[in-house]
């Protein structure tokens, strides 16, 4: 029984071709196929045939793989490069100890104004009224403090 099971491997390879292009994964299907036949020998009915029965068992093996493959991610969870990452904050806070010490050494109307429109996030027209100066005032006055930190930080 095992001998001609040995000799129908050119069948099963020819066979396993239907189900994969790669060489090494019809070689693959066709030990797995041998394999689970063998450990099954006690099922085997005599009388019937042993190729259809031998590529009963690959189509099988085949289809539960196959099952098995849509269901699974290869890679996905190890992969670190997937995963978050959070770039580092020290350079950033460095930067920004440097832009507060930088908006202090501005004189008080700049300051004031840098203060109100850029980190306060009011418009030009409310810190207008509220220094009780026209827009092109503001305007200016944070421009020029702009320009003055652009030269202080770089």
């Amino acid at each position: 029984m095992e001998k001609e099971l040995v000799s129908y491997i050119p069948a099963l390879q020819k066979f396993g071709r239907r189900f994969h292009t790669s060489a090494g994964d019809v070689d693959d299907l066709v030990q797995e196929t041998i394999v689970k036949a063998l450990a099954n020998l006690d099922k085997y009915e005599p009388g019937t045939r042993l190729k259809s029965w031998l590529f009963t068992i690959m189509r099988n093996t085949f289809c539960t793989k196959f099952g098995l493959s849509k269901r699974e991610h290869v890679g996905f969870g190890d992969d670190c490069a997937i995963l978050p990452s959070v770039q580092p904050t020290q350079e950033w806070t460095v930067r920004g100890h440097e832009l507060e010490a930088a908006i202090e050494k501005l004189p008080v109307h700049y300051r004031e104004a840098i203060d109100i429109v850029f980190l306060q996030g009011v418009s030009y027209e409310a810190a207008a009224e509220n220094f009780k100066c026209p827009i092109g005032t503001v305007k200016s006055r944070v421009n020029r403090a702009r320009e003055i930190l652009i030269r202080q930080l770089s």
